[in-house]
């Protein structure tokens, strides 16, 4: 066994390398930083984790105590990973901590991440070289100024500052006063690659009046007035919007990923939470009869999810079914896919009713439908398949439960994708929280159930899909338009 120091990088989570990746997915114990990424920190599901952190005037752990953490818990036997922000070896103290395990001589290996300086400066459109600007860089430290030589560093093309949010007034004086011009252009960036960063441009003395949050990177020279034109990161179209989601966690992760990526901070808030049925006789029950049913109806993923699980650990397999097949959404009939199955009706609008219309179309007078689904449902379904003659059986494939969430977090919006969702949201908060968000809706029986509760859905999503949410939002972003 050895001791991983790794990089988690800037804080977006998809810089993470792919062997920081597994280390962390394989670790028994994980002692990480102040700025180590959150999402990080989940990959580490089974980890034991100790924070060890510093941030100004609070240290959890002076730092040779850390050197003597990382030794104790090799000697346990166990996977061991120092999770740092950004790179472990610049201006992370990896360096320190190596020394250490060197002379107790615990094996190690450092896993570099992308650095906050490299990090910051490629989304905030700050090239660190250019040709017309600069061809050399300097990384400096900004939290103890006065060891600095000033004259060596003041006329570097680039400098990249680290920790300098809270000196930079003296940083500033010690620039100019070793010759670099106040009109230097500047500029400051907070909490770098995640949706919350924002940078401040400016020049070196116009950007010591500002007021600057750490954690920030401070870059000088003429590359940084280049953010101005080339800051894609701060132009996504939801940008610094906290957007709240309501789905239980597995299934909010399409819908997430994609928030993100279009600048949107996002916020788990799971109001659901899958649970087996109360019994699974009546899917085992079905399952035993499989090839008796003409139609086979999926209405969530959750419910083919649920089919799927108990089928594996039935005596039958796929090679009973002979019914047709039939999905309420193209996720749910991705997830069919995905067992190498075919569709064969997915309903022009991803609501029940219009899924009774699409099955109109077929003879269903005495044809045998298995409906797997949740444990509460609707049954506007089943009831009008019953009218057209069918014999409908309705198995319970899982139950939707209230998870313990607590109040839900500061945001700007919240989106709901089911009524459950909302009924739960709302039993789980004080009344009227609700009304302090802007609401998306994915459909009319989800804004529906708004309605009956005092809300009027901001946004309602037409398709009724994860994407005709997203694309909903967009829209009352920015009306005119804007590329995905």
């Amino acid at each position: 066994m050895k001791v991983y120091l790794v990089g988690s990088g800037p804080g977006d989570p998809e810089l993470l390398t792919v062997k920081a990746k597994r280390l962390l997915e394989t670790a028994d114990i994980v002692l990480y930083d102040h700025l180590a990424s959150p999402d990080a920190l989940r990959l580490a599901e089974k980890a034991e984790k100790i924070y060890v952190g510093k941030r100004r005037d609070e240290h959890s752990f002076p730092q040779e105590e850390i050197g003597e953490m990382l030794i104790a818990q090799w000697q346990t036997h166990k996977r061991v990973v120092r999770l740092k922000g950004g790179d472990p070896y610049v201006f992370g103290r990896g360096g320190e901590e190596c020394e250490a395990m060197a002379r107790a001589g615990v094996p190690f290996e450092v896993v570099p991440g992308i650095s906050s300086a490299v990090g910051a400066a490629a989304y905030a459109g700050i090239p660190l070289t250019h040709r017309d600007y600069s061809s050399c860089v300097a990384f400096v430290t900004g939290h103890e100024p006065e060891a600095i030589d000033w004259s060596k560093v003041a006329h570097v093309d680039t400098i990249a500052i680290f920790m300098g949010a809270f000196q930079f007034p003296e940083l500033a004086k010690a620039l100019i006063a070793a010759g670099r011009s106040a009109d230097t252009p500047a500029a400051a960036v907070t909490w770098a690659t995640r949706p919350e960063q924002s940078t401040v441009v400016g020049t070196i003395s116009s950007l010591a009046e500002a007021k600057i949050e750490p954690p920030a990177m401070i870059y000088i020279g003429g590359v940084a007035q280049l953010t101005r034109e080339l800051n894609w990161h701060e132009q996504l179209p939801l940008h610094g919007l906290r957007i709240a989601i309501t789905r239980a966690r597995h299934s909010a992760l399409e819908l997430a990923g994609q928030l993100t990526a279009l600048g949107a901070q996002v916020l788990e808030y799971s109001t659901i939470e899958i649970a087996p049925p109360s019994s699974y006789a009546a899917l085992d029950e079905a399952i035993a009869k499989l090839e008796t049913y003409d139609w086979l109806i999926f209405t969530s993923v959750n419910a083919v999810e649920a089919f799927a699980a108990r089928l594996r650990q039935s005596s039958r397999d796929l090679r009973n079914l002979r019914a047709r097949l039939c999905t309420v959404g193209p996720a749910t009939r991705r997830a069919l896919e995905q067992m190498h199955l075919k569709v064969d009706v997915v309903p022009a609008e991803y609501v029940a009713e219009s899924l009774v219309k699409a099955l109109e179309s077929f003879p269903m007078q005495g044809k045998r439908v298995l409906i797997p689904r949740a444990a509460v449902a609707r049954d506007t379904v089943p009831s009008a398949l019953r009218e057209l003659g069918a014999e409908v059986e309705i198995a319970e494939a899982y139950r939707t439960i209230v998870p313990a969430s607590g109040p839900a977090p500061e945001a700007d919006w919240v989106t709901f994708t089911s009524s459950s969702t909302v009924k739960n949201f709302i039993a789980l908060n004080e009344p009227n929280t609700i009304s302090r968000y802007k609401t998306a809706s994915i459909g009319p029986i989800t804004s529906e159930t708004l309605r009956l509760h005092g809300i009027e859905p901001t946004v309602e999503a037409n398709p009724h899909t994860t994407q005709g949410l997203i694309d909903a939002i967009l829209k009352h972003h920015c009306p005119q338009g804007t590329a995905r």
